[in-house]
């Protein structure tokens, strides 16, 4: 027997719990019942990549669809946790701690404390942060088994989020203490110092070595994406999109010729690209 549909007049975010709720109970949808916090975690990712192509693409209709599916994550997330014998929350607990962290990270707008500036915002809300997890003491200094160690700036190298935005993220931490270049030349040089390191590598013929050094440049990249005032994933992404578009154009040149990618030689596939990237096609 089907569950009655949620009214259209409970506020929105209730019917959604509502709904959320009728999936994962006896005589609901047997996927959403047998999903957990763990097997979810890909379609967070998932998700919230899709909401931002869509705000990209800046289609309305794109940007609220994509939002709702990103909204449902944490409504799923609460409805699973409720059930929990211990440990348990619900979505009531999740905004009332959001509620709070914001009032608390907004000293600025809540309370007396000053930050006219986006930048003295983020110091602001970095040195809160570091108080709220007490990684923050005075001397900078804590005690492990009777030794003297530093207080790590940052104690973690990835915490769950794709390698680019993870790397940018470390370096504009470091960068709060100082620790980064003034400009960009320095950083340019840098990139350039890291390809040279590349080319080396792979005279000596090790393949470890190689795969290292690659992946210092990348990292060099990335900070001079973020010295350049740009996020490198956002980036990658818009590269992505433009090799497609190009090779999907090269496609068309090919085509017009009697030739398919499979067929054509790689002389006759480069001839292409340098028309396409040079606006020689319609």
């Amino acid at each position: 027997m089907p569950h009655d549909i949620p009214s259209t007049e409970l506020p929105p975010v209730d019917r959604l719990r509502r709904i959320m709720h009728l999936l994962r109970a006896p005589g609901g949808c047997p996927w959403d019942a047998e999903q957990t916090h763990e097997s979810l975690v890909k379609h967070l990712i998932e998700e919230a990549y899709e909401v931002a192509a869509a705000i990209r693409g800046g289609n309305r209709d794109e940007i609220i669809d994509e939002l709702g599916d990103l909204l449902l994550q944490p409504v799923f997330h609460a409805e699973i946790a409720s059930g929990a014998a211990e440990g348990g929350f619900d979505l009531d607990d999740i905004a009332t701690a959001i509620c709070e962290k914001l009032i608390r990270r907004h000293p600025h707008v809540f309370g007396d404390a000053t930050a006219d500036s986006p930048d003295a915002v983020l110091t602001q809300w970095e040195l809160i942060k570091a108080t709220e997890k007490g990684s923050l003491n005075l001397d900078g200094l804590e005690s492990k088994e009777g030794q003297v160690v530093p207080e790590y700036l940052i104690k973690k190298a990835n915490d769950g989020l794709p390698a680019l935005m993870a790397a940018g993220k470390i370096q504009g931490k470091a960068a709060t203490v100082g620790f980064d270049w003034p400009d960009l030349p320095p950083v340019i040089g840098k990139v350039r110092e890291e390809i040279d390191e590349v080319v080396e590598a792979m005279s000596s013929g090790c393949d470890e070595k190689v795969a290292e050094e690659i992946g210092d440049l990348l990292f060099a990249v990335v900070n001079l994406a973020r010295k350049a005032g740009h996020e490198a994933e956002v980036l990658l992404h818009a590269a992505n999109g433009k090799f497609v578009k190009r090779l999907q154009a090269v496609e068309d040149v090919l085509c017009g010729a009697g030739l398919t990618l499979e067929s054509a030689s790689f002389g006759e596939m480069d001839a292409a690209w340098d028309e396409v990237k040079a606006g020689r096609t319609p």
